[in-house]
């Protein structure tokens, strides 16, 4: 695996390709953008547009913020993402856990955002946010956006 690391307070990225050894990669990725984005209508195929590159993002009701990754030759794999949050609690009063999830790779070239929104209470969501995507054992990204006091 080729890989590169970006850092910058706590985002550190991984991007290239992975392969075997003497093997044609089997699929290629890269970090399009990160930070803070435009409203995201998960009902749409469009995905939402980047307003500011940043690694610090403000609590603010309603703000999206993630990254986008464009993934190459992958199709049909299937991508497996978390999102490590600060711990607050559900309904119920519980700690949530990360949340979790996987896709699948819908198209040869195919763009991917991983992120969310911040809701009310804001209090609890302050802190680091790591947001991981990988496929298979291959991690594409690992990022750590840092929810912050104040306004933009």
């Amino acid at each position: 695996m080729i890989s590169c690391y970006i850092q910058a307070a706590k985002l550190f990225l991984h991007c290239g390709t992975e392969n075997s050894a003497m093997t044609k990669p089997k699929f290629t990725w890269e970090l399009d953008s990160w930070g803070i984005y435009s409203p995201w209508d998960r009902q749409s195929k469009q995905l939402p547009e980047p307003r500011e590159i940043t690694d610090t993002i403000p609590c603010i009701k309603d703000i999206e913020f993630g990254y986008i990754l464009t993934i190459k030759k992958a199709k049909g794999k299937k991508i497996h993402f978390t999102i490590d949050h600060p711990p607050f609690k559900d309904s119920q009063g519980n700690i949530r856990p990360p949340f979790t999830g996987e896709v699948y790779v819908k198209k040869n070239s195919w763009d991917f955002f991983l992120g969310d929104t911040i809701w009310e209470p804001l209090g609890d969501k302050v802190g680091p946010w790591r947001l991981i995507t990988r496929i298979d054992d291959v991690i594409l990204a690992d990022l750590t956006l840092k929810v912050v006091l104040g306004g933009a």
